[in-house]
């Protein structure tokens, strides 16, 4: 719901302050700030919950605390009730309001309380000290930098990148205290490589189909509990559609968007759905060849994305979110996470049991850096919250309980949600295999040419102070003969010379060969 700027030290220099917060701006649609002699604050606030109440940054009763908060916590009328009964009854309706009384309250394990996605800076204006914290799976991002004896923490690089200072990035499920000159000392307060080992495998099908119907449908009303419109972002694929089934059923305002070349495998699955479920469906059609280098560019920008295959993504999914925001839709729901929960992503073949299941494991870690970033950015570069309900804890849980046998059967991926959905859905989608974003929306070979240029454009925009562009992980994991430990070793590496060199010729073809022909009339026909 938000894009988080503060820094903290003395002599704060508020031209930089400002310049970070427009950095941000695309964010929220309200910029809200408080400005003293050591701390600067600000929040670019998307009003979705309690649009008029929840100012930020949010103070404290007696105004020692203040914080800034980005994200949604999904049980906030829950929290709020069992803080009333504590005598501290909410000013607002606002989730806000809520994350700050519950560490009141609670104290900093007031964090694992939290269902949903968020990130929040929370200042201690009495010693001088900020808490950090970001969600279990890292969906709302959260990065900091120290300059000159003074703390920067923001919620996308490109607003850090004006500091000059190396950039590290707050690890999912962790939080921590930091003051202007130490820190931040994090602890992890979730760890999701454990999650769900005190219970025993879910073996037996039909139970776990059961759970998985049960857990999907609460996430989705969890995620439609507002009086706006909620799109629903539908490839025709499995998830998406078993998301776009949920809220049509719980909300009463609904429309469905889509992307790709008019004769792409998403457009027409997703065409086909939406009419036979008479939903509003609001097709994105894109050519290949529309595609330019300012695209390009503009991705890379807004995504701040390191692998190579996410920054092709990334330019699929901005004219998506663009159409979004153009029609004042403010929220909506993806199947992201689904096909790396459930066993559907086209990398994650069999290789054993122990190295599948650290596969597995390692995939889950870094969604925060590959497509949870891609949806974070591209999604409030334009406006708009995503919402995934596949990423709710109760769902990570679930598949970290699921033997890969109930996750791929048959040699089909997903097995364990075709099965448990199959009277629910299409059998033209249930069969339907898992597709990379680029290729099923027909636009992989509009972008791909590019890729010469993406290193280039990333240094660019200073988002190095973070960390360079990497080749695609899944790349590395086959080259390495899919050694997990040797791939990532290798992965953190630069492009070798010899990619860098292909990708290079790859885009002078691309350029040079066409115009050649034109100038020269060559494969004219007579």
């Amino acid at each position: 719901m938000s894009g988080i700027v503060l820094t903290l030290g003395s002599g704060a220099d508020r031209r930089t302050f400002h310049r970070m917060m427009a950095e941000l701006t695309p964010r929220g649609d309200l910029a809200e700030t408080r400005l003293g002699p050591e701390l600067l604050a600000g929040v670019q606030r998307l009003r979705i919950v309690d649009r008029e109440r929840a100012v930020q940054p949010w103070c404290s009763a007696d105004g020692r605390w203040l914080l800034c908060y980005n994200g949604e916590v999904y049980n906030h009328r829950e929290l709020a009730a069992e803080l009333s009964r504590l005598g501290r009854p909410p000013r607002t309706d606002s989730d806000t309001e809520v994350v700050l009384e519950a560490f009141l309250a609670w104290g900093p394990e007031a964090v694992t309380r939290l269902r949903g996605e968020f990130a929040l800076a929370l200042a201690d204006t009495a010693t001088g000290r900020l808490y950090l914290a970001r969600d279990p799976l890292g969906v709302r991002p959260l990065y900091w930098s120290r300059h000159l004896r003074r703390l920067h923490v923001a919620s996308e690089v490109k607003a850090l990148a004006p500091v000059g200072a190396p950039i590290s990035e707050l690890p999912p499920g962790q939080h921590g205290w930091a003051d202007a000159t130490g820190g931040p000392d994090l602890v992890p307060y979730l760890d999701l490589a454990r999650l769900g080992t005190g219970q025993p495998p879910l073996r037996d099908v039909e139970e776990a189909a059961e759970l998985l119907r049960t857990a999907v449908r609460d996430s989705v009303r969890a995620r439609v509990d507002t009086d706006l419109t909620v799109g629903v972002l539908l490839s025709g694929g499995l998830a998406s559609t078993i998301a776009l089934l949920h809220v049509q059923q719980l909300h009463h305002d609904c429309v469905a968007f889509t992307v790709g070349a008019a004769d792409s495998p998403d457009v027409r699955y997703a065409r086909r759905l939406a009419a036979e479920l008479g939903v509003h469906h609001e097709v994105i059609e894109v050519r290949p060849r529309d595609i330019q280098l300012d695209d390009v560019r503009a991705a890379i920008r807004i995504s701040e994305l390191t692998e190579y295959a996410d920054l092709i993504d990334a330019v699929v999914s901005v004219p998506l979110f663009r159409r979004v925001r153009d029609l004042g839709v403010r929220v909506v729901l993806t199947g992201d996470g689904a096909d790396h929960l459930f066993g559907g992503h086209p990398g994650s073949d069999p290789v054993g049991p122990e190295a599948a299941g650290q596969l597995f494991r390692h995939r889950i870690r870094n969604l925060c850096r590959t497509g949870l970033q891609r949806v974070d950015r591209t999604g409030f570069g334009h406006g708009v919250e995503a919402r995934l309900p596949f990423l709710d804890l109760s769902l990570v849980e679930l598949a970290m309980r699921l033997p890969a046998g109930v996750k791929l059967r048959d040699g089909r991926r997903s097995w364990i949600l075709r099965h448990a959905f199959a009277d629910l859905l299409p059998e033209y989608v249930r069969d339907r295999p898992a597709e990379q974003l680029a290729y099923a929306t027909g636009l992989y070979e509009g972008v791909r040419p590019y890729r010469a240029i993406f290193a280039r454009q990333y240094r660019a925009f200073g988002y190095e102070l973070l960390e360079p562009v990497r080749r695609d992980f899944d790349t590395v994991l086959r080259r390495c003969g899919h050694d997990l430990d040797r791939a990532v070793a290798t992965g953190t590496a630069r492009p070798d010379v010899l990619d860098h060199a292909r990708d290079l010729a790859g885009m002078a073809r691309w350029k040079v060969g066409p115009a050649w022909r034109r100038l020269t009339g060559s494969g004219r026909h007579g």
